[in-house]
């Protein structure tokens, strides 16, 4: 059985208000022309979009009082990576039923995310299947590629291609090295095949991605400490990459616990005190603590659906510790 999707096209009017300018600003911060932090924050992955447009709010009125020292990036993943099987996210399965409407979730997907901007918020992607890209990538300023598809020769070509800064994650063993290896790819030009926004196949020709950069995730142990971090931006050295990393203090790091995730957060702060590398912080976040079974009907709004998440009461002041570590560097 086949159904029809629309054509990116027709699904992607409107502009999207500063992302130009949002995609700038990460890449100075990443390059330390702008030496405030970069913290990317929100949901593990969206599955009410009532919910995290009210969790978008909260977030616009903190990143504007922190903003002398933190470049705050809405997490707005519609995708969720799988290692066998499970839900894939609001684009392909917006009624969270395994009907997979993935025309309705385009439309629903690229509607929350407009909306979203609309509230000045740069926004976070993780691009999981490369086809999907041209139905959001006008609207994002920091992609990411996840460590189950980093060693992938056509998400390293699609982050080559994209618009944005674009974050490597270490595999999902902790391994680094592939990481970094994406990280040149993305540096290169390549000619690909890939979906135009007229919906036909088409030869993409990048001219290589400047900001692909990388994230320690953790892996089979965390590697958010300052000891694995050396280690990590001694492979970008030898590698002739820039010494930068962001920490994602969740997955590997926290263990997916989501009560260790201000742990990890306060180490980060430590190590960007000292004047370490680390030039962003990833926080899975949402409106309120933990993760609810993904079988419940109805889900229960602003409770995470994917991984736990550290409510919002809780995120406030991890914001304000890595805030107060960026003035002390």
């Amino acid at each position: 059985m086949q159904d029809t999707l629309p054509s990116p096209a027709e699904v992607t009017a409107g502009v999207v208000p500063d992302v130009a300018r949002h995609r700038e600003t990460v890449s100075a911060v990443l390059a330390r022309r702008d030496p405030r932090l970069l913290v990317i924050v929100g949901p593990c992955s969206v599955h009410d979009p009532d919910g995290a447009l009210e969790y978008a709010g909260l977030l616009a009125g903190a990143a504007a009082r922190y903003s002398d020292d933190l470049v705050v990036v809405l997490r707005a993943y519609l995708e969720k990576p799988r290692s066998v099987t499970g839900w894939t996210g609001f684009l392909p399965d917006p009624t969270l039923d395994g009907k997979g409407d993935l025309a309705a979730g385009v439309r629903l997907g690229r509607r929350f995310l407009l909306e979203a901007a609309g509230m000045g918020l740069p926004l976070a992607y993780e691009f999981v299947d490369p086809v999907l890209a041209p139905y959001v990538a006008d609207t994002v300023s920091w992609g990411a590629i996840g460590a189950r598809t980093v060693a992938s020769q056509p998400h390293r070509q699609l982050a080559s291609w994209l618009p944005m800064p674009v974050g490597m994650k270490n595999c999902v063993s902790g391994r680094v090295g592939p990481a970094v290896d994406a990280i040149r790819a993305a540096g290169a030009a390549h000619v690909f095949p890939g979906l135009g926004v007229d919906g036909r196949m088409k030869t993409l020709r990048s001219t290589g991605n400047p900001d692909a950069h990388l994230v320690l995730r953790g892996g089979l142990v965390p590697n958010y400490d300052a000891e694995s971090v050396a280690g990590a931006v001694g492979l970008l050295g030898e590698a002739g990459l820039p010494r930068r990393v962001v920490v994602d203090a969740a997955h590997g790091n926290s263990g997916k616990d989501h009560d260790r995730q201000p742990g990890v957060v306060g180490e980060v702060a430590r190590q960007i005190r000292d004047g370490g590398p680390v030039v962003g912080v990833m926080i899975e976040s949402y409106l309120l603590d933990g993760a609810q079974d993904p079988e419940r009907v109805p889900a229960l709004r602003g409770v995470s659906r994917t991984d736990p998440c550290l409510g919002w009461e809780r995120t406030v002041p991890l914001l304000e510790e890595l805030a107060v570590a960026r003035r002390g560097r």
